[in-house]
């Protein structure tokens, strides 16, 4: 990959990754076409819902405590901002930070602007964010009407940015852009990139973790070699930011979040990326562990590490698996840590009757394998059904259905209460923090056993519940509004 920080624009994921939404077969099909270049999207002839770029860039650069944001949109985009304070006040708590609101600005773009501008009304918006929030930095997001009309936002941004003596930051992640969300991810980092990071004074013992908002686990696999944890970008500060270029290394917890974040580093840097499955289950955090001493010159120290933690979780784990040992899962969630979701449940003895992910990158930005984390479950664990599902939830309904698991895996809320709706307990994954490393396996293990020993208020549940489809869909093949396959 080559990252143009001359650009302020991110090439999507369908074009720059060969990304797609739609599919259906088995994670080994998927894997092996993705490898080969054959894997071409299936679109949909009919389409539920759909989460946003433009949201996902916004919701990582709201929580960089001292910065603000400021969407060049209609109000109607602000709409998710009152759920981004609250995950911002949540994640200050969780990680012992003073507890405020995130900074947060709409620019309130009207019918009347879309036809005779807005740039009046952006320039307006970042001033307040500046007089308000007294930010180290702005970062401007695009939506789809201030993308559709042409504004013109990388000019009056740089103009700002002189005047008002601090980074002010285009971020160009309208929705129409890409059917996939996760490229918000992108345009956020690429920002983070071109106007944040700093070229490094020096080399530290400090591991950057591309992570989201939940409690810090990391330090208890990276202090006992010698390393620091530096979680970013969630509850970072503009000064931390800076300096991640100074990092011995970068690590995520979704590669489908931070490989563009961790291969610009590398590529700009020379902040080697550790290319391996994610920490989760023994077999993943074992080779995760053993790449970044690699990288880290740390490997002794590792294999001490990897010893002490399996010992430490073994009784436990047995029992755990005595007593899942028959129960099945369906997981529902995002790419790549959707892949880690079921890996932990192999782990645990549980049977996995299928997964549905919200979309598959067929490359990665770091070119290399072995960070395919699919490619990694179906190795370790064996094949299994597949399908690449955007979130509809017309399709999910029909599927599991069908299925009937002992538990269905979400990681975004708006699928939860379809399982309860139908007798099946429903595990709404918040915390992805929760399963990573060997101890994670433990937590994970708790909480699944939790759910399909306790089913009680899920079946009342259903008993009085009417589902909204008709038995006509119902019947119907779950993907059977999927298109044929297009080769471009």
């Amino acid at each position: 990959m080559e990252i143009n920080l001359d650009s302020a624009v991110v090439p999507i994921r369908e074009r720059r990754l060969g990304s797609v939404s739609g599919y259906v077969g088995t994670a080994n099909d998927l894997v092996e076409r993705a490898a080969a270049g054959t894997l071409a999207e299936r679109g949909r002839t009919f389409t539920q819902c759909l989460s946003c770029s433009e949201m996902c860039a916004v919701s990582l650069l709201a929580y960089i405590q001292d910065a603000a944001v400021v969407s060049h949109a209609p109000l109607g985009c602000a709409a998710s901002f009152g759920g981004m304070n609250q995950l911002n006040r949540w994640g200050q708590f969780k990680r012992g930070l003073p507890v405020g609101n995130a900074h947060l600005v709409s620019s309130n773009i009207t019918e009347s602007d879309t036809i005779f501008g807005a740039s009046a009304k952006l320039e307006r918006a970042v001033r307040v964010a500046y007089e308000r929030f007294a930010p180290k930095a702005i970062f401007v997001a695009t939506a789809c009407a201030s993308a559709i009309i042409g504004e013109d936002l990388d000019g009056p941004v740089d103009d700002l940015e002189r005047e008002l003596g601090i980074p002010i930051v285009a971020v160009h992640c309208e929705g129409f852009r890409s059917q996939l969300w996760s490229s918000g991810f992108d345009s956020a980092y690429h920002a983070i990139l071109r106007k944040i990071v700093k070229p490094p004074a020096r080399r530290r013992k400090m591991v950057n973790v591309v992570n989201f908002w939940h409690d810090d686990v990391f330090s208890d696999l990276l202090n006992p070699l010698g390393l620091s944890a530096n979680l970013i970008v969630p509850f970072s500060t503009i000064a931390q930011l800076e300096t991640i270029s100074e990092a011995a290394a970068t690590v995520q917890m979704c590669a489908t979040l931070g490989t563009y974040l961790a291969s610009g580093l590398e590529e700009l840097h020379g902040v080697p990326a550790i290319k391996a499955p994610q920490p989760y289950g023994i077999s993943g955090t074992d080779a995760w562990l053993r790449a970044l001493g690699r990288a880290t010159g740390t490997e002794s120290a590792v294999e001490t590490l990897i010893a002490e933690q399996k010992a430490g979780i073994a009784a436990e784990l047995a029992e755990l698996r005595a007593e899942l040992k028959g129960r099945t899962a369906y997981v529902a969630a995002g790419s790549a840590h959707g892949h880690s979701l079921i890996s932990v449940l192999r782990e645990l003895g549980v049977t996995i009757k299928g997964g549905c992910f919200y979309h598959h990158d067929a490359r990665f930005d770091h070119g290399d394998l072995a960070g395919d984390t699919l490619r990694h479950v179906v190795n370790a664990y064996g094949d299994f059904k597949v399908g690449v599902c955007n979130k509809q939830v017309f399709e999910l309904v029909n599927l599991v259905r069908r299925i009937k698991p002992d538990i269905l895996i979400v990681r975004h809320g708006n699928l939860a209460v379809w399982g309860a709706k139908l007798g099946i307990p429903t595990f709404l994954l918040q915390d992805e923090h929760l399963s990573l490393g060997y101890r994670g396996l433990v937590r994970y293990g708790r909480k699944v056993l939790d759910f399909v020993n306790n089913p009680a208020l899920v079946k009342h549940l259903s008993r009085h519940t009417r589902l909204p489809y008709t038995q006509w869909w119902l019947e119907q093949d779950p993907y059977a509004f999927l298109k044929p396959e297009r080769a471009d």
